[in-house]
């Protein structure tokens, strides 16, 4: 089946399922549509990257399970576990690959050294905003092409949410130029981290949990993680004074739910249906919740007294270069080039549009206001 025709047949499932569900319940239950069905009881595990002390990116785990059981009528049970407590943060697609859990929630940009153009499935830096990377894989070819290369993972891979634009991270000492990095200890994933190597920067790939500590006794000088609700509840502004913007390498991370190829092709359809529609409400619950939360979050943190400064313009631009030299890189390997031309090209024709009108609008209308 065409994977545009899937996703349209998704969403009429759902809905017409939602709309029946609605129809056969008491006028007086304010609950949420279930849908009965015949079908078969199933339990399924799924193992999340992320703590649940995070509860924005966790919670969308949690959203896509309470969404299945309620469109099979309580008949397919998705389990969400946290980071650690059945594998580790950095081995969930290897433990959906052995099917050792159905599912997994995570980062593909975690997964590089297992095949680098991994990294189209979660962000590359400068890459697509999450706007653009929704467009791209549910209306380009981003998701059949990401597909096929989970497919040598045994896997089925669905957008599983997106924080947008993430900020560029805690520093104990300013940065005045591309220098100043030299030498640095960084905690930073995926091709940012590869890009910052190349600047000079020692690179750690550190879980959440550890993060703080490592700040705290100096085992690294600089950390980055999502933004400013996530950043202050992990406590960074109390070890590290400086926060720096943009998140340049992490312009519009997706994250990812990996489900077991043989899982999947046993599941009823109707199931298939529900599971992928629920990606989907999962998707927009992340990126939304964390724009209502991130305001908030991050006033509170320069009210006490975090110092934000923008990357100098000699580290952006060095940066940029960095990052179009190492993604280039991949594509003597040709099914790394076909995602890597097709992303590209998606990208240069959405950031004409999004030139135009978006930033015209967003350089006069968010200016950052003068907070002294």
């Amino acid at each position: 089946m065409e994977r545009r025709d899937f996703m349209k047949k998704t969403a009429l499932a759902t809905s017409a399922s939602v709309v029946l569900a609605g129809c056969a319940s008491d006028a007086s239950d304010s609950g949420p549509p279930t849908v009965q069905t015949g079908g078969p009881r199933l339990r399924w595990r799924l193992a999340s990257s992320f703590s649940r002390s995070l509860d924005t990116i966790f919670k969308a785990a949690e959203v896509l399970a309470d969404r299945v059981r309620q469109l099979t009528g309580e008949r397919f049970d998705i389990r969400v576990y946290p980071a650690g407590e059945l594998v580790p943060a950095f081995e969930v697609l290897e433990s959906v690959q052995k099917a050792t859990v159905q599912m997994g929630h995570s980062a593909s940009y975690y997964y590089i050294g297992k095949n680098p153009a991994l990294a189209f499935d979660c962000t590359v830096p400068f890459g697509l905003t999450a706007r653009q990377f929704n467009a791209w894989a549910y209306h380009g070819s981003g998701q059949d092409l990401t597909q096929r290369m989970f497919a040598d993972f045994n896997i089925m891979n669905f957008p599983g949410g997106n924080t947008g634009i993430q900020m560029g991270g805690w520093f104990n000492r300013e940065i005045h130029s591309v220098a100043d990095l030299r030498g640095l200890k960084m905690r930073i994933p995926g091709i940012g981290g590869r890009v910052m190597d190349r600047l000079g920067v020692t690179v750690q790939q550190i879980p959440s949990g550890e993060i703080y500590p490592a700040l705290e006794r100096g085992v690294i000088d600089a950390a980055e993680w999502v933004g400013p609700y996530d950043d202050e509840k992990l406590g960074f502004a109390r070890v590290a004074r400086h926060y720096y913007y943009p998140g340049w390498w992490e312009p519009g991370p997706n994250l990812s739910f990996y489900v077991s190829q043989a899982a999947w092709d046993r599941l009823p359809a109707d199931y298939q249906h529900a599971l992928e529609g629920a990606t989907m409400e999962a998707n927009m619950y992340m990126l939304s919740r964390y724009d209502a939360l991130n305001p908030a979050a991050f006033k509170r943190l320069l009210d006490g007294g975090t110092e934000i400064h923008p990357f100098p313009e000699d580290v952006m631009q060095a940066a940029a270069e960095s990052s179009r030299e190492l993604l280039a890189e991949g594509t003597s390997d040709p099914a790394y080039a076909q995602i890597y031309d097709n992303y590209t090209e998606w990208q240069t024709d959405a950031d004409w549009w999004f030139a135009t009108a978006e930033h015209a609008y967003s350089d006069f209308r968010h200016r950052v206001p003068d907070r002294r």
